[in-house]
């Protein structure tokens, strides 16, 4: 019979599970206290949970939630970043946090109720910031905007020029 202990943490981690539009997987071995406290810091300024769970707990969780995929990456110390509003933060932060911290490894990860290895995250830290994205759309949306806009001044244009030089004739045959 399973205890109540951890009947709690399995529906904790099913609702986080499924709430989160992106989760990383992280093997924390060989990070000391006061790295995983900066992790955690940068993490939570970006909105991301970053959470140590048992495996066993979380193989359960990701089972109920429709992910049986997930227990391949999940042998080891596992923490887990669960990122809600944004997907590309926690794979941003782990991976550049990766970087200059070679100890912490990247497991795997789950991307809009989507099992995804390693490099897919990698793909996915890569992308460039949200923010930087919707400037880029709006870049190419305004492209052709702007191009019909000078196309269609170019006409009124050339119709101003030719309605003066009627005018001017009109003026040189009635002198």
């Amino acid at each position: 019979m399973a205890r109540p202990e951890k009947v709690a943490v399995v529906e904790e981690l099913k609702g986080k599970l499924s709430r989160a539009q992106a989760v990383v997987l992280t093997d924390y071995r060989g990070l000391n206290v006061q790295e995983i406290t900066e992790l955690r810091r940068q993490l939570r300024e970006a909105g991301v949970e970053y959470k140590v769970a048992k495996n066993t707990l979380t193989i359960r969780a990701a089972r109920e939630v429709d992910l049986p995929d997930l227990e391949q990456y999940l042998s080891g110390p596992t923490a887990i970043a669960l990122g809600y509003d944004e997907p590309v933060s926690p794979a941003k932060i782990i991976s550049d946090f990766a970087r200059s911290h070679k100890e912490l490894e990247i497991k795997g990860g789950v991307l809009e109720g989507n099992v995804i290895g390693i490099d897919a995250v990698q793909a996915l830290a890569d992308l460039p910031p949200r923010d930087e994205l919707l400037a880029m759309v709006a870049r190419a949306m305004q492209g052709p905007i702007a191009g019909l806009a000078n196309a269609l001044q170019g006409i009124m244009r050339n119709l101003v020029y030719a309605l003066d030089a009627v005018r001017e004739q009109k003026e040189a045959a009635g002198a």
